[in-house]
């Protein structure tokens, strides 16, 4: 039987803080597999100072690029680089790819760029009320979320309530998140719902 739709297929990284070298490194991973999508989790700057090749490397490769901001940049600045290279800053929204609806939330609960665990739910149900009609969801998140294995490799960075209280209300079947560099290639469930930390070397994930 043959498959009527083929797999997504996504590079999710997150974490870069302005490694120009990694976001090239990564970008040629993109080509080389032959992805649908390049999913950037956040922290693409080290505090906003470097932003500059760091999103170019994709678009040059003809890769369609999907970001949010992290606790290191402000939405302005992920509006100004998504604006700048033609990619999708997914802070509060959503897209569809091959029948696979994603929406996100960027920013944290601590740093530069802080939101309360209330804004964080309300810019999560935003996205997924415009995609909820579809059978395959991704939300994508720069923090991890409270009460997961990745809260305990860090003693700074409590996970966030309103991301998990998301996770549980709209059961999306995968969360690509980054943040706690120390958890990076953590996978673990959450209900339904596949919660993958991607870290800096990206990870190859199909739906």
């Amino acid at each position: 039987m043959i498959e009527k739709t083929k797999k997504l297929k996504i590079l999710a990284s997150g974490d870069i803080h302005g490694d120009t070298g990694l976001a090239e490194k990564l970008a040629e991973k993109a080509e080389k597999e032959k992805v649908d999508l390049v999913v950037l989790c956040g922290d693409m700057t080290y505090a906003e100072q470097s932003t500059s090749n760091l999103i170019g490397p994709f678009v040059k490769r003809k890769k369609k690029v999907i970001l949010i901001p992290g606790n290191h940049e402000t939405v302005a600045t992920a509006d100004f680089l998504a604006e700048l290279y033609g990619a999708k800053n997914l802070h509060g929204y959503s897209v569809k790819y091959k029948d696979v609806g994603l929406f996100g939330c960027g920013g944290a609960n601590i740093g530069i760029f802080q939101l309360s665990e209330k804004e964080i739910f309300d810019l999560l149900k935003k996205g997924f009320d415009k995609i909820k009609y579809l059978d395959k969801k991704i939300m994508i998140s720069h923090v991890h979320p409270s009460g997961t294995k990745m809260e305990k490799f860090t003693n700074f960075f409590p996970g966030s309530k309103g991301l998990r209280k998301a996770i549980e209300t709209f059961k999306p079947d995968i969360l690509l998140c980054s943040h706690v560099h120390e958890a990076e290639g953590i996978e673990e469930k959450i209900g339904k719902t596949k919660v993958i930390n991607v870290g800096r070397k990206g990870k190859i994930i199909e739906i």
